[in-house]
């Protein structure tokens, strides 16, 4: 039981993802999120849904979750119920053993009430639990529901993600229509999109606006991968490998470049159709392009800090976190011109065309020959705050 009002932060996603290489742009909203509630002085306290129901970690289990290495092994029922997850199953034990309280699926309610009764709210930031049982068993056990919606990409843009995706994202947006008493948006583009669909969906909850901080990692040199050659000229890529993220583009490119340079394509392959992967596959080892995923955040760093742009050719994006850490590190940024990345770094990046491959080429060949660096970083711009991005949600509605 915790006095006064409690944030009640929802970490089943954090837990689905322990263990399982480096940090997802949602995975560090989460766990920013944690730091912070942990250093405040208001009660906070961690929401984990698990195959048996639902456990809950006060403030000292919270901290220790995300710290804290994985067992070796994974205790039986985690094994049951995640067979096909062995890093899930160890993640779920280390839950299991910080927690203060655990309930049936049935007896949520009943266990916010027991720990938060002077009330509070519940965050939920990664989507994990948006249904309508949870969000209601939470309303009954005396919490206002919170939740951050990053995008509207699986309704604006569904022949960029898997199919049935679409169908999913509307049955949570639905459940958030019905049950949310708040709900955060990331840049006004992204809530006037997403609002639209709640108006759809029949009402409009309240919201705020409230921009990521940006803090990107401090570039160590020390931690760069044996590999690449970085005493010439090279560009990053930086994301998940998947459609939206427009690969294909500067793979076409790369095929019209003279003397190209290197390319380095950071980050894991996600859901990608099979021509990109096949495109991929056939790159010759020691080519121009390479690939590298689960590097340490100090070597991304690195890496972005020494390159002569980040290209960011993206089609759909909710907030575009890169190029915003580019920025922070003064790397030029190459990009289109989506809603979201303009109202968040203005005239920094150079803006250029998706359907002309040529006008990226061209650039690029500029950026190579020039003898400095930043052709677009005498814009400045202020970057958003996590302080700010905080205190815009924890204030008063």
């Amino acid at each position: 039981m915790v006095a006064g009002p409690a944030r009640l932060l929802d970490l089943t996603r954090s837990v689905s993802r322990l263990g399982r290489g480096p940090m997802t742009g949602i995975d560090r909203v989460e766990a920013a999120w944690a730091a912070e509630l942990v250093k405040q002085t208001e009660p906070a306290l961690a929401l984990i849904r698990t195959g048996a129901g639902f456990l809950l970690l006060d403030r000292v289990g919270m901290a220790a979750l995300l710290t804290t290495d994985l067992p070796a092994r994974a205790d039986g029922l985690a094994r049951l119920t995640h067979r096909r997850h062995p890093a899930w199953a160890r993640a779920e034990t280390l839950a299991r053993r910080l927690a203060v309280a655990r309930c049936s699926r049935f007896g949520l309610a009943r266990m916010v009430r027991r720990w938060c009764p002077a009330g509070g709210i519940y965050l939920n930031l990664g989507h994990a639990n948006l249904v309508p049982r949870t969000l209601r068993q939470v309303q009954r056990g005396g919490l206002k529901v919170t939740v951050l919606i990053h995008d509207t990409i699986p309704l604006d843009h569904p022949d960029l993600v898997r199919v049935g995706s679409p169908d999913a994202f509307r049955r949570k947006l639905a459940a958030v229509v019905q049950h949310a008493d708040r709900v955060i948006h990331l840049t006004a583009a992204t809530r006037q999109l997403t609002e639209g669909h709640f108006a759809r969906l029949g009402r409009v909850p309240p919201g705020c606006t409230a921009p990521l901080g940006v803090m990107p990692a401090r570039p160590d040199p020390a931690a760069l991968p044996a590999g690449p050659t970085l005493s010439r000229p090279y560009f990053v890529a930086l994301g998940t490998i998947e459609p939206r993220k427009n690969i294909g583009l500067l793979l076409d490119v790369w095929d019209v470049l003279a003397a190209p340079p290197q390319l380095l394509l950071i980050g894991a392959r996600g859901w990608a159709g099979a021509d990109l992967l096949a495109r991929l596959d056939a790159l010759p080892p020691g080519g121009a392009i390479t690939e590298l995923n689960g590097l340490p955040d100090d070597a991304v760093a690195a890496l972005l800090a020494g390159a002569r742009a980040l290209l960011f050719p993206s089609l759909a994006e909710g907030y575009g976190l890169p190029p915003l850490e580019a920025a922070a590190l003064g790397v030029p940024v190459l990009a289109l011109k989506l809603p979201v990345i303009h109202e968040t770094l203005g005239d920094y990046p150079v803006y250029l065309n998706d359907s002309n491959r040529y006008s990226w080429a061209t650039k690029i060949e500029e950026l190579v020959q020039t003898t400095e660096r930043a052709g677009q970083t005498d814009a400045r711009i202020v970057l958003p705050t996590w302080e700010a991005h905080f205190n815009a949600v924890l204030s008063p509605a």
